[in-house]
């Protein structure tokens, strides 16, 4: 089955691609012997948004997908990081309510 919307990327750009997160990954490892203090998480994560998205587009073709597909990861996006918020504000506020008989947070 072949459309006319059908891309095919050379093994150039795939190369390249490779060869990007090769770089990033060489980047992560050495972040991660850096002290940065608070901001090694910041760039760690940042990195691995990027080597996500360079996947995302070029391995798994949603750079050339229709635009029902790229609404669909736009939508399944957003509800994973509404999860991760109320993740965050269910672990940040665990301390907050004084109740009797329940046991300690631990680190809180």
């Amino acid at each position: 089955m072949s459309t006319e919307s059908e891309h095919h990327i050379g093994l150039p750009q795939y190369f390249s691609v490779f060869g990007a997160l090769m770089a990033l990954t060489g980047l992560t490892i050495w972040i991660a012997f850096q002290d940065f203090g608070w901001l090694n998480n910041v760039f760690a994560v940042g990195i691995a948004v990027i080597k996500a998205t360079l996947v995302i587009l070029w391995f798994m073709h949603l750079r050339y997908s229709s635009q029902l597909t790229k609404s669909l990861l736009l939508v399944s996006l957003f509800f994973f990081l509404l999860l991760v918020a109320f993740v965050f504000a269910d672990t940040l506020t665990r301390g907050m309510l004084e109740i009797t008989g329940r046991p300690p947070v631990i680190g809180g």
